[in-house]
C-alpha cells in the first residue's frame, strides 16, 4: 500500500524512513571513507555497491573496519550531514504525537548512528537497521517512507 493510501488511516502507528532518501544521504562519506581505506591499506577493495554485501568482504580484506569506518564518519560527518529544517520539524511532531520511527539503510550500524547524531535524530528513533530489521523491531503495518514528500505528508496528517 503506497503512502497515499495508508494516509486515509490516523493515526499512523509507526514510520519506517529510508535513511538514505529522507534524511541524509550516506553513500558520499562512504565511498570517500572507502577510497581512504584502499589508500592508507594499500588494498584494492572493488566491493559490490549494496553495502550489507559489501560487509563480509570487508571482514574478510580488512579486519577490524568498522571502528575506522566510524572516527572517519564522526570526523567528516559535519561535511556530510546537515538537517533539514522541516524534516527536523516532522520527526519532532511525530515523536510527539507518539509515533514510533524507525530509519532503515544498507550502511552499516556505525555509519548509520553517526549520520542520526548529526542530524540530531537519533534521540527521536527507535530502531535502525535493514528494512526487514526495522520492519521486524516496528511491527509489518509499519508505514515505509521512501521520500522528503512522504514525510511531510504523513506529519501534516498529525495536525489534523
Amino acid at each position: 500500500m503506497c503512502v497515499r493510501e495508508r494516509l486515509a488511516s490516523w493515526p499512523v502507528p509507526a514510520l519506517a524512513l529510508d535513511l538514505d532518501a529522507v534524511l541524509a544521504d550516506t553513500r558520499p562519506l562512504w565511498r570517500a571513507w572507502l577510497e581512504d581505506a584502499e589508500r592508507r591499506t594499500r588494498v584494492e577493495l572493488d566491493l559490490p555497491d549494496d553495502r550489507t554485501a559489501a560487509a563480509p568482504l570487508l571482514d574478510e580484506r580488512l579486519g577490524d573496519w568498522r571502528p575506522l569506518l566510524q572516527r572517519f564518519a564522526a570526523d567528516r560527518g559535519p561535511l556530510h550531514f546537515r538537517p533539514h529544517a522541516d524534516t527536523a520539524a516532522a520527526l519532532r511532531r511525530l515523536h510527539a504525537a507518539g509515533a514510533r520511527v524507525g530509519v532503515f539503510t544498507d550502511a552499516p550500524r556505525e555509519l548509520a548512528d553517526v549520520a542520526l547524531a548529526h542530524l540530531g535524530a537519533a534521540r527521536r528513533i527507535d530502531a535502525v537497521g535493514t528494512l526487514d530489521d526495522v520492519l521486524e523491531a516496528l511491527g509489518d503495518d509499519a508505514l515505509v517512507v521512501r521520500s522528503r514528500d512522504e514525510l511531510a505528508a504523513v506529519a501534516a496528517g498529525y495536525d489534523r
